[in-house]
């Protein structure tokens, strides 16, 4: 059987994939060569096998979260309910991204195929200018935007969990909070990666917060993998939010603790705003790539625009036929995401603020024109490419889970805090990290953020303004059926990781866990260089497009945290969670 299947040619190898049961399709990948330059590169990162199930699957960064939503899932809850449950327990048991005290999106399929996305994405206090991180020359004051209490937004989670639940959800919410309330009473054990983070994010978490106790070991060691990690005071706010709801959050003592904690920092956020803080059911972005159907998130999320924008721009090219991270694969990769970010950076900002040109910007007809100057001999120099022209135009660390119930209904969830463990202020009697969102507004136009992303007026900070995002949590169909559920964290790596796994999919025929184990690649038009995982050039790929003028870069880091469910054509759930950390796929 083996050898038959080794000399299926390509063709014949994709039949078989559309038709084999998940069991085989798992099976037979394993000896299935995929098309590169070089017989001896190994596409992957790792070699981590796909989990499969056909009641429901849940896929996140974290084992514990991703039991915890299954759990409810088998106790008749539904995809909804399991985003609850899971986004409350990634905020204890993960909690350099998990949150209460950042924001996100949510973008839900019905079983019956009716699509809605929230946006929960945290918004700039009423006190907040444009100009709050220059100094009195008009400079950035470094760090001002990223670390301590200035550097946060007014939290969007707990309104965003309130809202879908509300719509959406058929348990009780008091039971979709107690999974949390009881891993942040009774603790959880770390693993490696917790445990190193804890140890590397301490010194700068006491320094902000003078005399915290908080991610400090009791016995003033080191933590280490297998210790039990107990929250106490991040347990008695999560049952207040239990008993109270969107309340127990915004209003009362948790509010009180959080402006408390502000003043003492001389942040801004107000009772004020977080009493007028609410998310916003916003309509849902729908594009097409050949015979299937993304259904993504809209601004302030750029990262929905940014991905049908590139699809739309590869998809006239047979990438099949040349082959994964092949030069030419990768070269029109590329180009389309050179110009992709250059429009990001023009155009992209709150549409409850500034126009924002979704349709223009997806016209086949305006991406035709941005590919233009697009040349196979050489690389375009993103010094010499801005945003596009638009006639009448006035001038992210990041946890993602994907969930699927046995009814059909799937949600694609992205969370964070910004950066990794957000601004690292933790809120004193009430044990939860605040986001240094602010990052991700253009603090001063052309000066880059954390991330490296150039911003312009159109992202420039108002009070009560949502910064821009690059999370782009994705749904996609075929033939009317869900096909699958996508998103990842990674700032401004996000997008170009969703594109690329997508991409290993319908084009390249990996399986889900193949297309997330896959080794990556990024560009974002400034800096004028594309950065990619160890091994994942070949040193032919490396030289032919260095010969073109592309400036390659070997990224220290790994690219991407994906997890994600694929549908089988039996009905079978794939999940496909990343080997760069702990994630972890859990079906039933």
């Amino acid at each position: 059987m083996q050898k038959i299947l080794l000399t299926f040619s390509i063709l014949h190898f994709a039949f078989y994939i559309s038709t084999a049961t998940a069991q085989q399709v798992n099976e037979t990948k394993g000896f299935y060569q995929f098309l590169t330059d070089d017989p001896n590169q190994k596409p992957f990162f790792s070699d981590k096998k796909g989990v499969f199930a056909s009641n429901g699957m849940v896929a996140s960064a974290h084992p514990e979260a991703s039991r915890v939503g299954v759990e409810i899932l088998k106790a008749g809850g539904n995809a909804t309910d399991a985003t609850v449950a899971v986004q409350f327990a990634l905020a204890v048991v993960h909690p350099s991204a998990g949150n209460i005290g950042g924001g996100g999106f949510f973008v839900y399929r019905t079983a019956q195929g009716q699509n809605y996305t929230l946006d929960f994405r945290e918004k700039a206090p009423l006190k907040g200018n444009k100009d709050m991180y220059l100094d009195a020359q008009g400079n950035v004051v470094a760090g001002l935007s990223m670390t301590g209490h200035l550097a946060s937004g007014v939290p969007g989670s707990v309104d965003g969990m309130a809202e879908a639940h509300k719509k959406f959800g058929k348990l009780p919410w008091e039971t979709l909070l107690q999974p949390a309330v009881d891993l942040a009473e009774k603790g959880h054990i770390l693993t490696e990666k917790e445990a190193r983070g804890l140890n590397m994010v301490k010194p700068t978490v006491q320094k902000v917060n003078p005399n915290t106790p908080y991610f400090a070991k009791p016995d003033g060691q080191d933590w280490k993998a297998g210790d039990v990690f107990v929250q106490t005071d991040l347990a008695n706010i999560l049952r207040l939010i239990q008993k109270k709801g969107r309340k127990g959050f915004y209003k009362g003592q948790t509010a009180k603790l959080l402006v408390a904690e502000m003043q003492r920092g001389k942040g801004l956020i107000s009772k004020k705003d977080l009493r007028q803080y609410h998310s916003t059911w916003r309509e849902p972005l729908v594009g097409t790539y050949k015979n299937f159907k993304i259904i993504t998130m809209p601004p302030v999320s750029s990262g929905g625009v940014a991905l049908l924008q590139l699809m739309k721009l590869v998809e006239p090219y047979p990438l099949k036929r040349w082959g994964w991270n092949t030069d030419s694969t990768v070269q029109v990769m590329i180009e389309a995401e050179r110009r992709v970010y250059a429009d990001r950076a023009k155009f992209l900002g709150d549409p409850d603020f500034v126009k924002v040109p979704v349709q223009e910007l997806t016209d086949p007809n305006y991406l035709k024109e941005r590919w233009r100057s697009f040349d196979f001999a050489k690389a375009t120099d993103s010094k010499a490419l801005q945003g596009g022209t638009i006639a009448g135009y006035e001038s992210t660390e990041t946890t993602h889970f994907s969930i699927v119930d046995k009814e059909g209904n799937a949600s694609s969830v992205t969370t964070t805090l910004n950066g990794g463990y957000g601004s690292k202020v933790v809120v004193a009697g009430a044990g939860f990290l605040m986001n240094n969102e602010m990052d991700d507004f253009s603090i001063k136009p052309g000066v880059p953020n954390m991330f490296g992303l150039i911003g312009n007026k159109a992202n420039a900070i108002a009070p009560g303004k949502r910064m821009l995002s690059s999370m782009t949590p994705t749904i996609i169909e075929q033939n009317g059926k869900l096909h699958s559920v996508v998103g990842t964290p990674g700032g401004s790596t996000i997008i170009t990781s969703v594109f690329q796994t997508v991409l290993n999919v319908l084009e390249h025929g990996m399986s889900l866990q193949q297309a997330v184990n896959a080794l990556k690649f990024h560009h974002q038009w400034l800096p004028d260089k594309t950065v990619f995982e160890t091994n994942g050039f070949s040193e032919n790929t490396i030289k032919k497009l260095q010969s073109r003028g592309y400036i390659l870069e070997v990224q220290k880091n790994t690219i991407g945290r994906m997890d994600c469910i694929l549908v089988q054509p039996d009905g079978t759930l794939e999940g496909g969670s990343d080997p760069r950390g702990d994630d972890t796929s859990v079906g039933h």
